[in-house]
């Protein structure tokens, strides 16, 4: 399993702050996977740019699939950029292929989704890997985890990855949060306009 993997399954299982909305979770699994492939050194960073070398030698279909959909031809994509491009419906993805290899007959413990009430399959192995990088606060997974607000009520910054690079992926992720609650509360302010011209008529 991967860093994403393990994401999802915090996201799933541990209180947060606030309601992990399904685009904030793409972007940060999009982060998780650019993380992994750069611990596999699939990929390095010349500034803020995603350098692709060899394939991710990983069973793992969806970061197989992240890693061949890099762009290979400089000039090379920002990390930023592939965040949005490859977060597009990320954590839907995820959750299919967890639901897939469930129906492949593979031994599964059972994780019930608190926010929607969607059961969602997990390994057992899996999940308890998961939960040892989550309570030793590995720094990429806590660094993602907290970006989405997880847990609730967290006071301590996570730990700071050795790795320059995965800060700068860490840091995007955060980037792109932001700006997509900002695209929210903009068109919440637009909603709610319109709504009080409608009222006046």
């Amino acid at each position: 399993m991967t860093t994403a993997y393990d994401l999802l399954l915090v996201s799933l299982d541990v209180p947060s702050a606030r309601p992990v909305e399904r685009g904030d979770l793409s972007l940060a699994l999009a982060g998780a996977e650019l993380a992994d492939l750069l611990a596999a050194e699939a990929v390095t960073l010349d500034d803020d740019r995603i350098v692709p070398g060899l394939p991710p030698a990983t069973d793992d279909r969806l970061l197989t699939e992240a890693g061949a959909a890099l762009v290979r031809q400089p000039p090379h994509e920002s990390v930023e950029d592939w965040l949005w491009r490859r977060g597009d419906g990320l954590a839907q993805a995820y959750a299919d292929e967890l639901e897939t290899q469930e129906r492949a007959g593979r031994p599964r413990y059972r994780l019930l989704a608190p926010r929607n009430g969607r059961e969602v399959a997990a390994e057992a192995p899996d999940r308890a890997r998961a939960t040892e990088r989550w309570t030793s606060r590995e720094p990429v997974l806590a660094s993602l985890a907290a970006a989405l607000g997880i847990p609730e009520g967290a006071a301590d910054e996570p730990p700071v990855p050795a790795d320059e690079a995965v800060v700068t992926v860490l840091a995007a992720v955060n980037g792109a949060l932001t700006e997509l609650e900002a695209v929210r509360q903009r068109r919440r302010v637009e909603d709610a306009a319109f709504d009080n011209v409608w009222r006046g008529f």
